[in-house]
């Protein structure tokens, strides 16, 4: 046995000599035995285990790879299951709830630590994917249901519901309220939610309503069920990061004072995809060093519409194709790579770093690539606050979620950048964002219309 972390059974028998560990395994029968591995108490770490008392939901907040999705797994057994196969548990009808259907049957049911890898054979309950549920043979059943759709929570009701990944669904207010009016049966009905923490309204309202407990993990405590190279590569790139501090170490992080953007403001404008648009632009932001030190280098693909007048036009983020660490001739190739991806028109390059030699480096890879180079004559927080103005009247769009990019959004401050580094693919935005829509507006005229 390998030392897992702080555990109750498992942490003293991992730790003791090996007389004592062979003492131990020979004592057990081989009913015992074979059932040892399901026995999650005895494995779980600290933060895995339900919290004792009265509580409506259980919140477990943990950095990427903590064991969430197993605690999760292992609570929806200890709810539906009795003391013998056929015994009735505690829950008779739960829901299982993800940002798709997809998600939650490839991550929560069948996933390596999913409902069913969790399950001993004899309590194992069986997929019907026709009608999207599990059914336990003691007679439990466990539909799936989408945070897409939040609808699909209106006619049903429930005793208990797993719900993973929480703070990254596109509807999620609307769908966890829903769910509340679901649970309705039972005595007690309760929740857990697995979810790697983000700044967002509906997991900071439930975190601060008094029916809820919260456990906590980082990513490290799982480091036994986790490749070493992950974990090394992991924390190289991200400790001591924002993103590093949400997703390893799973806290949730506030916007920084004064900030131009905040999390909130960012969600409520995500969207799936993007309608037909009239221009797209690369930007790029070289990076003012090379070598392993080097900052990123900025490259955010923006679109837009342009029907009407300027204030009825909308800018749509597409992607932030950055790189890290790159030679000029690397990020000149990862920026015309995405024009090429998107049908890009142009090519956005500043030149204050660089001047001459960054469009050189560009069409030394492509010759004939559109560029149109851009200079700096303010700061970064001045060129920032159009654009921020132009999120907060509802005008720009992100088509998905650009985790680092926004991480940096939420640290720029009217006081500057609050993160560590640069701020490049803000810098990338920004120019993306002008090009798109400062710019153009300046120059745009109303059509005069002649009459005879």
């Amino acid at each position: 046995m390998k030392p897992r972390g702080t555990r109750s059974g498992a942490s003293w028998i991992s730790s003791a000599d090996p007389d004592l560990q062979k003492t131990f395994l020979d004592s057990l029968d081989e009913g015992e035995l074979r059932a040892l591995p399901f026995l999650f108490e005895f494995w779980a770490f600290d933060h895995q285990l339900p919290p004792e008392g009265d509580w409506r939901t259980w919140v477990i907040l943990g950095g990427r790879g903590a064991g969430k999705t197993r605690a999760g797994a292992e609570w929806v057994r200890a709810q539906v299951e009795g003391s013998k196969p056929m015994d009735v548990g505690a829950s008779r009808r739960m829901a299982l709830v993800g940002e798709t259907y997809d998600q939650v049957r490839e991550v929560m049911i069948f996933g390596d630590s999913g409902i069913l890898a969790c399950s001993p054979e004899d309590r194992r309950p069986k997929w019907e994917a026709s009608r999207k549920r599990l059914v336990w043979p003691n007679g439990a059943i466990a539909t799936v249901h989408s945070a897409n759709d939040p609808e699909g929570l209106r006619g049903p009701q429930f005793d208990a519901a797993w719900v993973d990944e929480l703070a990254k669904w596109p509807k999620a207010q609307e769908t966890w309220d829903m769910l509340q009016f679901a649970l309705r049966l039972g005595e007690d009905p309760r929740v857990c939610v697995t979810t790697t923490p983000r700044n967002v309204s509906v997991l900071k309202q439930l975190l601060e309503t008094p029916s809820t407990v919260t456990t906590h993990a980082k990513t490290e405590v799982n480091r036994a069920n986790l490749a070493s190279s992950f974990l090394e590569e992991v924390r190289a790139r991200y400790a001591g990061t924002r993103m590093g501090r949400q997703e390893l170490d799973g806290v949730l992080l506030a916007d920084a004072e004064g900030a131009l953007w905040t999390s909130g403001g960012i969600e409520a404008l995500r969207v799936a995809t993007a309608p037909e648009l009239d221009r797209i632009v690369v930007a790029l932001d070289p990076a003012a060093t090379n070598g392993a030190h080097s900052d990123e280098c900025g490259i955010v693909v923006a679109g837009v519409t342009m029907d009407g007048a300027p204030q009825d036009w909308r800018a749509y983020v597409l992607a932030d194709a950055t790189v890290s660490q790159a030679s000029p001739t690397d990020w000149a190739k990862a920026a015309i790579r995405a024009m090429e991806q998107y049908g890009a028109d142009r090519l956005v390059v500043e030149v204050n770093q660089g001047g001459q030699m960054v469009g050189e480096v560009v069409r030394q890879v492509d010759p004939l690539v559109p560029i149109r180079e851009v200079r700096a004559t303010r700061g970064k927080i001045a060129r920032a606050e159009p654009i921020a103005a132009l999120y907060e009247q509802g005008r720009v769009r992100h088509v998905g979620a650009f985790d680092t990019l926004e991480d940096q959004m939420v640290q720029m401050t009217v006081r500057g950048f609050q993160g560590s580094g640069s701020p490049d693919r803000v810098d990338a935005l920004v120019w993306a964002l002008h090009e798109l829509m400062i710019a153009p507006a300046a120059s745009w005229r109303q059509p005069t219309v002649r009459t005879l």
